[in-house]
């Protein structure tokens, strides 16, 4: 059971949730990069980074059952914020392509450089699969 919370007379936000209320199991996916099976980085730019960082997540959340649906949580950790924001649309479509049209909470975070350092966005995400 999923539910999205949103208290009343708040603005409603785009592209995500305040809180997400769930039962079932908990998965915690570590940090993923762009990188693909083989660990090589698929791009250099944001939203190909992204994009494939979004599939590693559902990849390990699909290894324990779970589907796009069934994440609650995303932190993106960013080298350059308007990297993000100046491809939000672009992003937004692959986003889209890759978890449908569902909104879990998120938190975005500008850092100063990652591990990986050819790596400019990291994501980690939780799900709660149902029993």
């Amino acid at each position: 059971m999923t539910k999205i919370l949103q208290p009343g007379g708040w603005w409603q936000p785009q592209g995500y949730s305040n809180g997400v209320l769930a039962t079932g199991r908990y998965i915690a996916v570590a940090g993923q990069i762009g990188w693909n099976e083989a660990g090589d980085l698929v791009a250099d730019d944001f939203v190909s980074q992204a994009a494939q960082a979004l599939r590693n997540i559902v990849a390990v959340v699909a290894e324990g059952g779970g589907k796009p649906e069934h994440i609650v949580r995303l932190t993106w950790y960013v080298t350059d914020k308007l990297a993000y924001s100046n491809n939000s649309k672009e992003l937004g479509e692959r986003y889209r392509e890759i978890m449908g049209a569902h909104y879990p909470a998120m938190t975005l975070i500008e850092v100063k450089s990652l591990l990986e350092d050819e790596a400019v966005v990291e994501i980690e995400a939780t799900a709660i699969v149902p029993e």
